[in-house]
């Protein structure tokens, strides 16, 4: 489910009118950028001038900006989990692995910026999405070590971890990261992982 679906869901209000649902958008594709570019210290007002709508506008289509930001959240864990269950579909398990590790160290970053923004303080959604995302996770991994594609000395939490730290920082020791930084540091970490080096 979307984020404009989720805050529709969740308001009592009759269908929006065309332009009220396209601000809805523009909101929640504002807040997806702003969390990415400003993190925690992200404000409706920042928002609502990325959206090009007036902040009047803003708390008509969202009751909240945390609101707002718990519905981004979850949009982007159903990615997540919606890239791992592709790669489950795959016949390759390591292939399969390897898609869903691009896509989940891109959505990581946007996911822990909305986090971190509402503090910690998700819904019970959040949650659901979060055990999902697990379970899928320690599957691929699974799945991948039984064909003998990934190294089965590795446990997936530690798979988790080497993930999460592929794109951590933008710079160190005085170097400044470069646009395609992360995918190299995840090549790095996936021949580490693979048993078939």
């Amino acid at each position: 489910m979307t984020a404009v679906d989720r805050l529709l869901a969740r308001d009592a209000a009759p269908t929006p009118r065309a332009d009220a649902r396209r601000n809805l958008e523009r909101l929640v594709t504002a807040a997806r950028a702003a969390v990415a570019e400003v993190g925690v210290a992200v404000t409706a007002q920042e928002i609502a001038q990325r959206a090009g709508v007036g902040k009047g506008t803003f708390y008509r289509r969202v009751p909240s900006l945390d609101a707002l930001l718990t519905a981004v959240l979850e949009e982007v864990l159903d990615e997540g989990i919606a890239a791992a269950d592709r790669a489950l579909a795959q016949p390759d398990p390591w292939q399969g692995f390897t898609e869903f590790a691009a896509a989940y160290v891109g959505l990581r970053a946007e996911s822990c910026g909305v986090n971190d923004a509402l503090g910690g303080a998700g819904s019970g959604e959040v949650d659901r999405c979060i055990s999902d995302l697990r379970d899928r996770l320690r599957e691929l991994v699974g799945r991948a070590q039984r064909n003998g594609s990934m190294r089965g000395d590795t446990a997936w939490e530690d798979v988790a971890f080497a993930l999460a730290g592929v794109g951590t920082a933008d710079h160190t020791v005085g170097l400044r990261a470069a646009p395609d930084q992360w995918q190299r540091t995840l090549r790095i970490v996936l021949d580490g992982l693979s048993a078939r080096r």
